[in-house]
C-alpha cells in the first residue's frame, strides 16, 4: 500500500494550526506545511479559498482527496487513521470530557480572538490596539478560567487533562496557554492547574517543537 501524502496549509502564528501540527507530531505523520500568511491576508487570495472557502486555516491535504478543515474534525481523523497513541479515552465518559474540556477552549475562546473577529473590531468599531489587546486577552482568559475550574475540581485529571497520556484536551489546552502567555500577556497566577499541565506538555517534542514562535514562517522576533 502507497504510503499517504499529506500537505498542510497553516501559518505559524495560528492556535487551530498549532492544535494539528501536535496532533500530527504526536502521531508521527509527516506533512509538508505551506504557510497562508494571515497578517497579509492571503487567506483571501482565490487560491488558497479553491483549498478552503472559508478563507481560514487550517486544511489539510490527503493524498488527492478534498482538504480537509476544521482543526478538530482534523485531530479526529487523525485519531481514526492513526490509532496510536490515542487522543481520546476508551470510555465513553472520558471521550465526553476530554471533548468538552477542548471544546472550551476551541468554541468558547479562541473564535473571539481570531483575524476576522479582530479586523471587525478595528474597521467597523474602530477599537484601538490596545482595546482590542484588551478584549483578546479577557476572552483567552475566561477559558482557562472555565477549563481551570474543571481540572482542578474532577478527579480523572492526572499528569495531564484526562489521566496520564495526553489527549484532544491538552492539544486544545495548550493552544490556548500559548495564546495567553506569548500573545496577550495575560496574568495566569489564578491557573496553576492548567500551567501545570502545561508544562508537562512542552516536555513532549511533540508539542515544543509545534509551539508558533519555533516554525519555519515565523519571524525572528514575533509578536502578537
Amino acid at each position: 500500500m502507497a504510503e499517504r501524502k499529506y500537505r498542510l496549509y497553516g501559518f505559524w502564528r495560528s492556535l487551530a494550526t498549532y492544535r494539528v501540527r501536535v496532533a500530527l507530531a504526536l502521531k508521527g505523520v509527516a506533512a509538508e506545511q505551506v504557510s497562508i500568511n494571515l497578517l497579509q491576508g492571503r487567506q483571501h487570495d482565490a487560491e488558497y479559498k479553491a483549498v478552503n472557502p472559508q478563507a481560514v486555516v487550517p486544511a489539510l491535504y490527503v493524498d488527492a482527496g478534498p482538504p480537509l478543515f476544521q482543526s478538530m474534525a482534523i485531530l479526529e481523523y487523525l485519531d481514526e487513521t492513526h490509532p496510536k497513541p490515542p487522543l481520546l479515552p476508551a470510555d465513553p465518559r472520558g471521550r465526553a470530557r476530554v471533548r468538552g474540556i477542548a471544546q472550551i477552549a476551541v468554541a468558547d475562546g479562541h473564535p473571539l480572538v481570531v483575524p476576522r473577529v479582530r479586523a471587525y473590531l478595528e474597521k467597523e468599531l474602530k477599537l484601538d490596539e490596545p482595546a482590542r489587546n484588551r478584549w483578546c486577552a479577557h476572552w483567552t482568559l475566561k477559558a482557562l478560567e472555565a477549563i481551570e475550574a474543571h481540572l482542578a475540581g474532577e478527579r480523572e485529571t492526572g499528569r495531564y487533562c484526562h489521566g496520564d497520556a495526553p489527549t484532544l484536551a491538552d492539544i486544545c489546552l495548550a493552544a490556548q496557554v500559548f495564546a495567553a502567555v506569548a500573545y496577550f500577556g495575560c496574568d495566569v497566577k489564578a491557573l496553576p492547574t492548567c500551567m501545570r499541565i502545561y508544562g508537562e506538555c512542552l516536555k513532549l517534542e511533540a508539542f515544543d517543537k509545534s509551539q508558533p514562535h519555533k516554525q519555519p514562517d515565523a519571524p525572528a522576533n514575533p509578536t502578537h
